[in-house]
């Protein structure tokens, strides 16, 4: 099953470019005045790669791993300017012209430091996580991040015109994101951020290094990125995934997540401690009712096929498609993750399509176009656990 060339070139970004060399070279100008951009930040997102361009608005990106890839460059006093690189075959070449960004004056919100401080640190446990790998991650400039809270809708939102940058000590990573927008949903229990990342290594004795090693290798096997590189080379049994269909309805019993918040605060307000606890009750019954796993293993061909763009793929499963992981266990409670007392607790993540009913990705597992929902162990993967996209671990 192939999907139309026609379709996807309407889905990627305006520049499409094809490198198997991993090499990208380029010269980055003023859009005004014509003169080259010294000093901008030239990267490709999510991934190890990054540089600034010289005097000159030369950049060069060498040794880059295939794959597709969002080159970013972002410079104070400029829009930033993206555009989509499928490394391939040939080396690539790009002139790229930055546009001045107009001084505008941003909407002011007043809060106490208390407010700012507690929005912070729900901001931390939400993206960088609550994880003994985040215990290990150091914010090194959280004065850029704008942090707003909305009590009416119950959510946190933050982002930030500058590389938010985080040392996670645990993998041994300066990770510098620009944060483009950013949302903690309290009612619907849905976090999702979007921007672009730069991975840099940090420094360290060949002692740190082995130990941050062995930690990337922890974090990376049975990961998101794992599952899809092994779902289009053929190596899920292999590397020990295997996939059913999940059958599930909501649970009628169960009011909407809204509503009980609103009923969970009046009566805390009021301290009427057996209305208090009524509805905590009902907030801690599963959303879900009559769940059952297919006996069937799902096959990799019912779930994605090929595309006439090189190394980019359609991920197409249906609802909802539970993936395990046989090499790790999880004795963690989750109300919301159906388990089968037929099978042992091995990692377990559901995965929901949105309307669309596919999503895509790229060789080197990651999804590059219409992400999907995702609960269970992926799920909890935060900044503490993000490897760069170009990041190849020990075979085995």
């Amino acid at each position: 099953m192939r999907y139309p060339s026609l379709i996807l070139f309407c889905l990627f970004f305006p520049v499409m470019v094809f490198a198997q060399g991993g090499f990208i070279s380029g010269l980055v100008t003023n859009a005004d005045s014509k003169n080259p951009v010294s000093g901008a930040s030239v990267f490709l997102s999510n991934s190890s790669f990054g540089t600034s361009t010289t005097e000159s608005g030369k950049f060069v990106l060498n040794g880059v791993r295939p794959g597709q890839y969002t080159l970013t460059v972002t410079l104070l006093g400029y829009e930033d300017y993206t555009s989509t690189v499928l490394v391939g075959r040939e080396p690539i070449r790009l002139d790229i012209i930055m546009k001045t960004k107009p001084l505008m004056l941003k909407e002011v919100t007043i809060s106490s430091a208390a407010d700012w401080k507690k929005n912070y640190e729900a901001f931390r446990k939400a993206f960088i996580g609550t994880d003994e790998n985040a215990k290990s991650c150091v914010v090194i400039n959280s004065h850029v991040l704008n942090l707003d809270f909305n009590r009416t809708k119950q959510t946190l939102n933050a982002s930030s015109d500058e590389f938010l940058v985080v040392d996670n000590k645990a993998l041994g990573y300066r990770v510098k994101f620009l944060l483009k927008d950013f949302q903690d949903d309290h009612l619907s229990n849905v976090i999702s951020w979007g921007g672009e990342r730069l991975f840099e290594e940090l420094p360290g004795s060949a002692e740190q290094k082995k130990r941050w090693h062995k930690k990337r290798e922890e974090v990376y096997y049975g990961s998101q990125m794992h599952f899809f590189r092994s779902l289009y080379t053929n190596k899920l049994v292999q590397d020990s995934f295997v996939m059913y269909h999940l059958t599930r309805h909501l649970n009628l019993e169960r009011p909407p997540d809204d509503f009980i918040r609103k009923k969970v605060k009046f009566f805390a307000e009021r301290g009427m401690r057996d209305s208090f606890n009524y509805w905590n009750e009902k907030a801690a019954m599963s959303k879900y009712a009559g769940e059952k796993l297919s006996k069937i293993e799902v096959m990799p061909y019912e779930v994605y096929a090929t595309t006439d763009k090189p190394g980019v793929y359609v991920f197409h499963p249906l609802n909802y498609l539970y993936v395990m992981y046989k090499r790790k266990r999880d004795e963690v409670y989750n109300k919301d993750l159906y388990r089968s007392l037929e099978l042992p607790n091995y990692e377990a993540s559901v995965i929901t399509m949105y309307d669309e009913g596919y999503s895509l990705f790229d060789m080197n597992g990651i999804v590059i176009f219409q992400a999907p929902l995702i609960e269970g162990a992926w799920a909890k993967s935060r900044l503490s656990d993000l490897l760069p996209v170009d990041y190849v671990p020990d075979v085995k």
